[in-house]
């Protein structure tokens, strides 16, 4: 990575110029310039300071409520958690942190400036600039979407307004296949609102989940009262006075409502790198140090398509947890300290109809665009499965699915009881060698809980040993 500890002569000469109110550019600082309030920005900004205490950084978005976590957003739509518990750092963790803020939108990069427009400010130079701009959700293109109405889930402000419309709503639509639409579903339940909820196919989710793990929620969503339509697909938005009133499916067939609520992807938002000359396929491609084509520009989470040097392909990710990784990889490396990015497996803990499930690994099947963009908490990797024999089990737990390769854990869903989670994440993403049990996993009848977790305590057991 170049030596960027510099200013540019001609500023130079002018002393140091005011960039923002308070924001000093000074001769010898290096400043780190990092857009997006998520959890990759965060990231970078922590590890930044683990390896440089010194110099400047400066963080820019232009999201109100600053940085919270969007996994539990899920949990504020059902009431179990309050709006002030979605913050995971305190005031005093950012100020150990040492940064300044910038709230607006970055509307240009003038990268031959090295300078960063902002709505309504100065200009904003860097030497080190990370793009953690996020993903948005993909619209709903039929007519009437623009109605009074019309929901969705992207940012905090979104479930504000949710739960406002829900307080005088009494029917809710709901359309999307994956994660976020059920969390739209369960809160419209929790706040009393009826829901019919809209699915493409035959079955919820049909790309990760297999048959059996879809009727559990399916099963559970009838339970609390919600209608579910199968083959189901919107053609239009139906309004009264500028308000929802109802939509009309492709059958011609209307169901009457007062909220529509969807889901249906998200797209990462690669307008500035765009517009800036970067390099972009359906995220901002980086290398495996998280660098663009432009070496002190750098992108991660969701808005990163991150080189992957074991498959060699580059993957969009819009887990919590990879983000956070991605950030943190690429904070070291814009300190100087030189770190690959290395994928984890998949992991991600979620809740379906008030079950608790844990997706480990490779647990999907095939390519259809739908996965691509399912909604926040899906993974690309989930697109790619392996020839793999799959074993099953009633392990104190509503399911337990384990894909199994030849001398590799693939992957596994745990719906239900949790206690197995935690030794299967570790089994697939240390790409444990299961040889010793493999045959006993795929015997009949065979009790697939028992004979991992006795793998487990017997493989720690003799890890200690070494």
């Amino acid at each position: 990575m170049p030596d960027l500890r510099r200013m540019r002569g001609a500023l130079s000469a002018r002393g140091a110029p005011l960039r923002e109110d308070g924001f000093i550019h000074r001769e010898g600082i290096v400043r780190y310039v990092i857009v997006g309030f998520g959890v990759a920005g965060i990231a970078a900004i922590e590890a930044i300071r683990s390896v440089d205490k010194e110099n400047e950084i400066v963080l820019v978005g232009d999201d109100p409520n600053g940085f919270y976590s969007r996994p539990g957003l899920a949990y504020f739509l059902t009431g179990e958690l309050h709006d002030k518990a979605l913050y995971p750092r305190t005031a005093n963790d950012f100020k150990r942190l040492r940064f300044n803020t910038i709230r607006g939108r970055v509307t240009r990069i003038v990268r031959e400036k090295q300078e960063l427009e902002i709505e309504g400010k100065p200009p904003l130079m860097y030497d080190r600039l990370l793009l953690a701009v996020g993903a948005q959700a993909m619209p709903l293109e039929v007519p009437g979407a623009n109605l009074d109405g019309v929901l969705k889930l992207d940012h905090l402000e979104d479930a504000k307004k949710i739960l406002k419309y829900a307080r005088r709503g009494k029917t809710a639509v709901v359309v999307g296949g994956g994660i976020t639409a059920l969390e739209l579903v369960e809160g419209f339940v929790a706040r009393g609102v009826k829901v019919h909820y809209l699915l493409r196919g035959d079955r919820y989710w049909s790309n990760v989940l297999d048959e059996q793990e879809s009727r559990i929620v399916e099963h559970r969503l009838e339970e609390e009262d919600v209608a579910l339509h199968y083959h189901a697909e919107v053609t239009e938005v139906i309004g009264r006075n500028g308000r929802v009133h109802g939509i009309r499916l492709l059958d011609g067939k209307v169901l009457k409502c007062d909220l529509v609520a969807y889901a249906i992807g998200i797209r990462a938002r690669t307008e500035l790198a765009k517009q800036s000359g970067l390099a972009i396929d359906r995220g901002i491609l980086v290398n495996e140090y998280l660098q663009t084509n432009d070496p002190i520009i750098f992108a991660a989470g969701d808005v990163a398509q991150a080189y992957d040097p074991l498959t060699k392909r580059s993957i969009l990710d819009s887990l919590w947890g990879p983000a956070r990784q991605q950030g943190y990889t690429a904070g070291l490396n814009m300190a100087g300290k030189k770190t690959a990015y290395i994928k984890s497996a998949p992991f991600n803990v979620t809740r379906l109809a008030g079950l608790t499930t844990t997706i480990i690994g490779t647990v999907g099947r095939g390519k259809d665009d739908d996965l691509v963009g399912i909604a926040r908490g899906d993974s690309e990797t989930w697109r790619h499965l392996p020839e793999a024999i799959v074993a099953q089990t009633g392990f104190e737990v509503n399911r337990l699915r384990l894909l199994v390769g030849e001398k590799k854990l693939l992957g596994a869903i745990v719906m239900g009881d949790q206690k197995l989670s935690f030794p299967l994440e570790k089994i697939v993403s240390g790409n444990v060698d299961i040889s010793p049990i493999r045959e006993k996993l795929l015997a009949p009848n065979a009790r697939v809980g028992d004979i991992v977790a006795d793998f487990w305590s017997n493989y720690q057991t003799t890890a200690v040993k070494k």
